[in-house]
């Protein structure tokens, strides 16, 4: 029989395909590249810890001596005599909290009201100068406004504000004491006011970028609701930005707590503590470790020295924390005003 034409079927090879190579993973190398910057991370913060605890520990190491034979009574005592080897450190305590808090008081209100001016009051054209002018103050060296303070500064404070005051509180108790002292222009007051210029472009610098991201929105609306420039930035910028203006202060604060020539120069480098006038030569813990460290031989006079340092790291430390309690506070508030 002869096959029917067109029912021949036709059988054909499969094709083989080719192996294709092994796909790249993205998952395993982003796996290890984000374990990798886990272990950076990690390991920048230890080492920012044992960075710590090791200035701590030499710190304390170094003035084992002044601590084992003072104790805590080193903080309350106002004698320092070298000659005698007697050593007490509130001076210095004293000095460096006084013209920190003076320099705050001051530099503080002057930052709002710088940050304050550029953010919602100066046009457009004398912002980014006078915001530069300002952050251009912070680039001058303190020895430079030491010297500034010293030359210039001190005898225009003694002749324009101490001279009056002593002329007016003469014979006024408590008011007249606070402002006796040689009319030299050196002293607690002027060291404070140093610090609050030194201080000013750190605070009104991170107050301004602060009072800039908040959302224009807020502002806008507090405007369409007839609200004063005023009302906005106290009920709607500063609630916003309470962290960072918070931040900013304890800058500053840093800064003035551990500034060293400038305070060297117009603080007057006395160990007195017999009168509070503001204008009365003091000492605080920056100068002292300036002025005497270099000579201190090794002993109880350089371990006071160093005990003093200890001093300025554990103000530092409670500074901070209590920074953070009261930003903790403000948190947890926050919204509870209805």
């Amino acid at each position: 029989m002869m096959p029917v034409s067109g029912s021949t079927s036709v059988h054909t090879e499969p094709r083989v395909q080719p192996k294709p190579n092994p796909p790249h993973n993205p998952l395993i190398s982003g796996m290890l590249a984000d374990r990798l910057f886990g272990w950076l991370a990690r390991g920048a913060a230890i080492l920012t810890l044992l960075l710590l605890l090791g200035i701590m520990a030499s710190l304390v190491a170094g003035a084992w001596p002044s601590i084992s034979k003072y104790g805590l009574g080193f903080l309350t005592s106002t004698v320092w005599d070298p000659v005698q080897d007697e050593y007490g450190g509130l001076v210095m305590i004293y000095g460096t909290l006084a013209t920190s808090i003076i320099a705050l008081l001051i530099a503080v209100p002057v930052s709002f009201g710088i940050a304050l001016f550029l953010t919602e009051l100066s046009p457009a054209w004398l912002k980014r100068p006078l915001g530069t002018a300002i952050e251009l103050l912070a680039a001058v060296p303190s020895i430079v406004y030491g010297m500034w303070g010293l030359m210039v500064f001190g005898p225009i404070l003694s002749t324009y504000v101490q001279q009056p005051l002593q002329a007016l509180f003469a014979g006024v108790p408590y008011l007249g004491a606070l402002v006796s002292g040689p009319p030299v222009g050196i002293g607690i007051l002027s060291a404070g006011i140093i610090l609050a210029i030194m201080v000013i472009p750190f605070i009104a610098s991170v107050m301004r970028d602060v009072f800039e991201v908040t959302p224009p929105l807020l502002k806008e609306s507090a405007y369409g609701l007839g609200s004063t420039t005023w009302e906005v930035v106290w009920k709607v910028v500063l609630p916003f930005t309470k962290t960072g203006v918070l931040g900013g202060i304890m800058l500053g604060l840093g800064r003035a707590l551990g500034e060293t020539m400038a305070v060297t120069f117009v603080i007057g480098n006395m160990n007195q503590l017999d009168s509070l006038s503001m204008f009365e030569a003091a000492n605080s813990i920056t100068s002292a470790l300036a002025n005497e460290f270099a000579e201190a031989g090794e002993g109880l006079h350089q371990a006071s020295l160093i005990y003093l340092g200890l001093v300025l790291f554990f103000i530092t430390f409670v500074v901070l924390a209590l920074s953070k309690v009261l930003l903790a506070s403000l948190q947890k508030n926050e919204g509870a005003r209805t």
